[in-house]
């Protein structure tokens, strides 16, 4: 039997699209209370606690104690314990910036959602393109990254963040916050290449496009006869009452110093994003409370003549500047699941232990406006959290138990699924002995 050449391209992305479905269920909520007893805590605000209990009630933390507190507190008939001990309880990892959702096989040009038509699409809201599905999404968790923020790219200004879960039948049920703020990349403000000229020329007028919508949007916000979803979009970041972020990607000193002076000049509130030259102007980023989320680690020197361990030191460097920082794994697709690894080099190379969990948990959350639910084993936040039978910082540690709003989620995921399909093959061989799991 023979096929036309369309039906074989969408039998080939049929295909495809059927081997990138996560297959495992979302949660079920929590049906009774949870205590769970005799793991190390780390609150990330009130310091470790050792053989502590955390109690989870309709998806919130109740109590956070020491273990010795079970003997005064009277249980309920239906109440789960899990035994801990031994184990270390923390707060769920959060990468403030990805494409997860927007990005499943880079091959293959239906399944990169993330890029929009055009230099300036303000009114894109990341979580409405995210695949609940991803295949991706559920490696990230089965790590302990249990939120995530998903960034649109591409032009100069490609939309707006979402700040996701990792959990849920739908984009809904996923989405934690719809529009966390507006994206900007910000040209290079060097003038590179055999034609300077024309490369001044494209600066200032990506300069000057930035401007004149912004400028459109403060005439907009204070009177309009007609809706306009781009202008709409920008007046979201305007002072006022309930002023968004702008997130601004900036790699270079001298961008990271001329965004940040435009964006205070409109009393606007920037991120930086990427940031590799941040520790060159923390005294600017301080006096603007200016965060910034660092682009990885796992990055080459600036320079050939740069030590080699600069982005290893960078968030050392910013943390004793006194600077907000968190780390996130962006750019890197499908290695959001190393984002304690990545940070755990930072270790390696003179960053306090508990900075480095911070950077991961707690500034991550409040940087992303998200403090007030997620970040921190405190009493009255989401209990979103995850147990790891060794610091979670050791590349051998493994994530054993995971909850996102109180529901205990599924850890399995594609990677896990091969791991046992190809250990079972040489359990058959009698080439190893079994291995539980």
């Amino acid at each position: 039997m023979k096929y036309s050449a369309p039906l074989i391209s969408a039998l080939a992305v049929t295909t495809i699209t059927a081997h990138a479905q996560d297959l495992a269920p979302s949660a079920p909520p929590q049906e009774h209370p949870i205590f769970l007893v005799g793991a190390t805590v780390h609150t990330m605000t009130n310091g470790v606690i050792e053989n502590g209990v955390v109690s989870i009630t309709e998806g919130k933390i109740g109590i956070v104690a020491e273990k010795d507190i079970m003997s005064r507190v009277r249980l309920s008939a239906d109440t789960q314990i899990i035994d801990l001990t031994g184990k270390h309880l923390y707060p769920g990892m959060i990468d403030s910036v990805t494409t997860l959702g927007l990005q499943e096989i880079s091959a293959v040009r239906a399944m990169n959602d993330y890029n929009e038509v055009g230099d300036m699409t303000p009114e894109v809201r990341a979580f409405v393109s995210v695949n609940p599905d991803s295949v991706v999404i559920p490696t990230a968790k089965s790590n302990g990254v249990l939120t995530f923020g998903v960034f649109p790219t591409g032009g100069t200004i490609p939309g707006r963040a979402s700040i996701l879960q990792a959990d849920g039948w739908t984009t809904e049920d996923l989405a934690l916050v719809r529009d966390a703020g507006l994206i900007i990349n910000w040209p290079s403000m060097r003038a590179t290449g055999r034609n300077k000229n024309q490369a001044t020329q494209r600066r200032d007028q990506r300069l000057d496009n930035i401007d004149q919508v912004f400028n459109n949007a403060t005439s907009y916000s204070k009177s309009h006869e007609e809706v306009d979803l781009k202008l709409e979009a920008i007046a979201t970041t305007l002072p006022g009452d309930s002023q968004n972020p702008i997130f601004i990607n900036a790699n270079d000193y001298d961008q990271i110093i001329s965004s940040i002076n435009w964006a205070t000049s409109r009393d606007l509130r920037p991120i930086i994003v990427g940031g590799r030259d941040a520790y060159l102007c923390t005294d600017l980023l301080n006096s603007t409370n200016t965060p910034v989320i660092i682009g990885g680690t796992y990055n080459f020197p600036r320079r050939a003549d740069s030590p080699y361990d600069q982005p290893y030191t960078l968030p050392s460097k910013l943390e004793d500047a006194g600077v907000l920082w968190s780390l996130s794994m962006s750019g890197r697709h499908a290695h959001e699941r190393n984002l304690p690894e990545a940070i755990g080099i930072s270790v390696a190379h003179g960053l306090d232990h508990e900075a480095a969990l911070r950077g991961i948990t707690i500034n991550a959350a409040r940087i992303l406006g998200m403090n007030d639910q997620l970040g921190s084993i405190e009493s009255g936040k989401l209990a979103t959290m995850f147990v790891s039978d060794d610091d979670i910082l050791n590349v051998t540690s493994i994530v054993t138990h995971a909850w996102i709003q109180g529901r205990q989620v599924d850890l399995t995921n594609k990677q896990t699924k091969l791991r046992d399909k190809y250990q079972e093959k040489y359990r058959q061989l009698d080439m190893i002995d079994p291995v539980d799991h």
